[in-house]
């Protein structure tokens, strides 16, 4: 089966083409088209809506018939149509929504609703050969969140931010220090060349119970920090972002291992642990996560970066999972700004996409 997905709900327009392969175990990228807005935002520090709303579009259309084009198949060809329903900015969703309906009425086919959390839960098993159930940590500039992935659809919240999501510390870490938008890779870059012990920043929640996350104390510690400075140097700057980037990696693991502990008293051993979200491409959270289920004899399955950030090929491998087990959606489907993948799970902090 082929699906075509198409994701808008934040700051890139996407639209690609997945194929499961034989035996339905793994897919198969046919193509995966992104335009990233980056460029449009970064005056403003950080994304704009109603900007984000008008590029996706200017620009979708375009980039639909560019990925079905690269996969060499005809609309009439795919099997379904499979859009980000949210959660995300309401603008930028409505947009791929409502192109996804009106494709899926013209040429006849199924639609399919995708919770974008769930896409990025799901992308291990694009990637990588993983069964039921396992723990996903899905981190970006809108959510932190530990998830139990017990099959499609099915999913319990073992831990969330309380207050602000990482990708976002991260960004206003990098404003604090004069770096420009989007902040995580900057942060990453700048840590390379910084002492991670010079500054003896909090790590909130650590040695806690439970497996929820808090940032927003972290990010006031490096604000307290700067002030102390007073002007900056370029290895302030690189011993701040090293030793902030440290703490994070330093919560991240102690949660996870909170978690993981959680799932088996409650599930049983996972199967593996993987990582989503912008923030999952970053390689010092990667390494920590590696020498963790190292430790414990866990598989641990990071997707290649351009599949951690927002892009159709997962949304479209969602979808690809829900058609296999007869699941779709009438063009009824309404647009959702907040979405909880654990829907017995608190509404609040569970973020946007």
């Amino acid at each position: 089966m082929r699906v075509l997905g198409i994701e808008t709900t934040c700051d890139e327009t996407a639209a690609a083409v997945v194929s499961d392969t034989l035996g339905g175990e793994n897919g198969e990228i046919l193509s995966n088209e992104v335009l990233s807005q980056i460029a449009r935002h970064a005056a403003y520090g950080g994304v704009v809506p109603e900007i984000a709303a008008r590029a996706h579009i200017e620009v979708l259309e375009r980039l639909i018939v560019r990925a079905l084009a690269n996969a060499r198949i005809e609309l009439a060809e795919v099997d379904a149509i499979a859009a980000a329903a949210g959660p995300g900015l309401i603008g930028g969703v409505l947009v791929g929504l409502t192109a996804a309906k009106a494709l899926a009425l013209a040429a006849g086919k199924p639609f399919i609703a995708v919770n974008h959390l769930e896409a990025h839960a799901l992308t291990a098993r694009l990637t990588d050969r993983l069964d039921f159930p396992y723990v996903a940590l899905l981190v970006s500039g809108g959510h932190t969140q530990l998830v139990a992935v017990r099959k499609v659809g099915d999913y319990r919240r073992l831990g969330s931010t309380v207050d602000d999501a990482a990708g976002e510390a991260f960004d206003k870490v990098a404003k604090m220090l004069g770096l420009p938008y989007p902040g995580g890779p900057q942060i990453e870059t700048l840590a390379q060349d910084g002492d991670p012990q010079r500054f003896d920043l909090p790590r909130p929640m650590l040695g806690r119970p439970g497996a929820n996350f808090s940032v927003s104390g972290l990010k006031t510690a490096v604000r307290q920090e700067i002030l102390k400075l007073g002007a900056l140097s370029d290895q302030d700057k690189r011993d701040l972002a090293a030793s902030f980037q440290a703490a994070i990696v330093d919560v991240v693991v102690d949660r996870v291992r909170n978690g993981l502990r959680l799932f088996s008293e409650q599930e049983g051993r996972p199967s593996g642990l993987v990582i989503g979200g912008g923030v999952g491409a970053n390689s010092a959270i990667r390494r920590a996560l590696t020498r963790l289920c190292a430790e414990s004899g866990l598989r641990f399955i990071s997707p290649p970066p351009n599949l951690c950030s927002d892009n159709g090929a997962i949304i479209a491998w969602a979808g690809l999972e829900r058609l296999r087990r007869g699941i779709t959606n009438d063009l009824a489907f309404a647009p959702r700004p907040r979405w909880p993948l654990d829907s017995t799970a608190s509404d609040a902090h569970h973020g946007k996409a």
